[in-house]
């Protein structure tokens, strides 16, 4: 039998191999999310090329390496969020309940941190109106920690039905849907910081 002829007889992959994961809403909401952040920073980059030289000297006042670290804290708990996901389809409970909390405990690194920054621009007169460049940093990264408030709603959500051992092989609809906001939480901040605090 040739090549052609087995592959023609090879049965196709069960359909549920490709199951969205988690509910159909979240996608949506994720997909709504996500064209909202896009015309803000489509908004951010026309302004920008119209004020390089201003955007470029209040980038440079930025705390960078801050905004460095809350990205790597983001990577971190969506690691964790990963590795939550994978202990609960082996009904491994306890584990994953252990993973969200490590992911929760850098999603709590991330507001302090954020809290921080802010505290230090106010101090500094920074303000919506201050400049069109605080007005976008303002804005933009404030619309995402909100995101981060709402996501670390959710993995408290995710740890205490992990506890109650609710989540395993066949019922894992909402600890999918709590991981795919998170990540899209984590997607947004990987544009975010390069646009507003790296790229001149």
């Amino acid at each position: 039998m040739n090549t052609a002829s087995a592959t023609a007889l090879t049965p196709a992959p069960p359909a549920a191999q490709y199951r969205l994961a988690g509910d159909l809403a979240i996608w949506i909401f994720i997909l709504a999310e996500l064209l909202a952040f896009g015309v803000f920073f489509s908004a951010y980059a026309f302004t920008r090329a119209n004020h390089v030289e201003l955007f470029d000297a209040e980038q440079r006042a930025l705390h960078r390496d801050v905004g460095a670290l809350n990205t790597a804290l983001l990577l971190t708990a969506s690691y964790f969020v990963v590795r939550a996901v994978q202990a609960a389809e082996r009904f491994a409970a306890r584990a994953s309940s252990h993973w969200l909390l490590g992911a929760m405990v850098c999603g709590a690194g991330f507001i302090v941190l954020k809290l921080f920054e802010y505290g230090a621009a106010f101090d500094q007169g920074v303000s919506l109106s201050s400049s069109p460049f605080h007005m976008f940093y303002l804005s933009l990264t404030f619309f995402h920690f909100m995101h981060v408030i709402l996501g670390m709603v959710i993995l408290a959500a995710l740890w205490f039905g992990a506890r109650a051992g609710r989540y395993q092989p066949g019922d894992m609809n909402g600890m999918e849907t709590g991981a795919a906001y998170w990540h899209m939480v984590d997607l947004v901040w990987l544009i975010l910081f390069p646009l507003v605090y790296v790229i001149h």
